[in-house]
């Protein structure tokens, strides 16, 4: 059985059909401290990152237990960060059921043990989300 994702936020409008059809790819990023207000203009900051999909945000976060760290929240309002802006990647092919699957399967190689703020954090969960929907790198 594939792992269950988090949900932050249950007043997502709920479609009916699947979704099929061309769909925009979003990277959301947020500010995890006010300084940031500051640092962005010298190009520095910390930030948390989220994939838009099918009108639904997904990040991946830290947590204690061994079971997924990803988790879907309302487009650009994920608890706890500053909402900063939305930067365009691209599109996707892939309908929503499928995207669906394709990421309760990469959420199952995302735990929240397994979080790292260096080494495997939101950014390279988004990152490889993108990469693997559109065959580009989120930007810099």
């Amino acid at each position: 059985m594939p792992p269950i994702l988090a949900r932050y936020s249950s007043t997502r409008d709920q479609k009916s059909n699947d979704g099929s059809g061309t769909a925009h790819v979003f990277l959301n990023v947020y500010d995890l401290t006010p300084v940031n207000n500051y640092l962005y203009w010298f190009g520095l900051g910390v930030f948390h990152s989220g994939i838009e999909v099918h009108g639904i945000e997904y990040g991946y976060g830290a947590h204690v237990y061994s079971s997924s760290g990803v988790f879907e929240v309302e487009p650009k309002s994920c608890p706890g960060f500053i909402y900063r802006r939305s930067i365009r990647l691209g599109t996707t092919d892939m309908s929503r059921s499928k995207f669906r699957l394709f990421l309760e399967h990469l959420s199952g190689k995302s735990h929240g043990n397994t979080y790292h703020l260096v080494s495997k954090n939101c950014s390279h969960f988004t990152d490889d989300v993108c990469a693997r929907l559109t065959g580009k790198p989120i930007p810099g």
